[in-house]
């Protein structure tokens, strides 16, 4: 059974359709606890299926690497085989990276390397483009430039704004999320060669 660490900034979503999943007797991965960055409103999901949960706020370290020491010793309590990222929106500093790598994925809201960054629906908006998606990567040190294990092509619509594209996204990047963590469970989705 894979163990999985979950980090979330929100509310958590992804998170919590990665819980649903992980509640059905046939699914091959368990989440063993939940970080985040801050109060996230997501936690209540953690607690409501009863997962230990843990947050190491950013703004109480004096910089990224001490913030990511003391989220690496937390992680290191529970061992978890992989992490997710779920709307965790810091990066990763090396001291997480170097012991987990590359059992360190991430979704994002967008079909990569199109769009990357934190503005990803925001910035398709923008560009006026007739399509982007969303996807599901190994974290590396990069911003959304790890390799890609999963994406859809999603359309936009005339008239869609950020929020009602977004809407439409969250659906994909959830299921393109659960069925990576179930291939990296099974042996189909091997990380060491993506």
């Amino acid at each position: 059974m894979l163990t999985v660490a979950v980090l979330i900034s929100g509310a958590g979503s992804n998170l919590r359709a990665l819980l649903e999943a992980a509640n059905e007797p046939d699914y091959p991965a368990r989440i063993v606890v939940v970080g985040a960055d801050r109060e996230a409103d997501g936690l209540a999901h953690a607690e409501a299926f009863g997962i230990p949960w843990f947050f190491v706020p950013y703004a109480e370290y004096p910089d990224r690497e001490a913030w990511g020491e003391a989220l690496r010793d937390q992680l290191a309590v529970w061992q978890p085989d992989l992490i997710v990222l779920s709307g965790l929106m810091r990066l990763l500093p090396a001291s997480v990276l170097e012991p987990w790598a590359p059992r360190i994925i991430n979704t994002h809201p967008a079909y990569l390397p199109e769009f990357p960054g934190a503005h990803g629906v925001r910035d398709a908006i923008a560009a006026g483009t007739t399509q982007t998606g969303a996807s599901v990567i190994v974290v590396d040190a990069g911003v959304d430039t790890g390799p890609i294990l999963a994406q859809e092509r999603i359309a936009v619509l005339p008239g869609d704004d950020e929020e009602s594209l977004h809407e439409r996204i969250k659906p994909v990047e959830r299921r393109l999320l659960i069925d990576v963590v179930r291939r990296i469970a099974t042996g189909d989705l091997d990380l060491s060669s993506p």
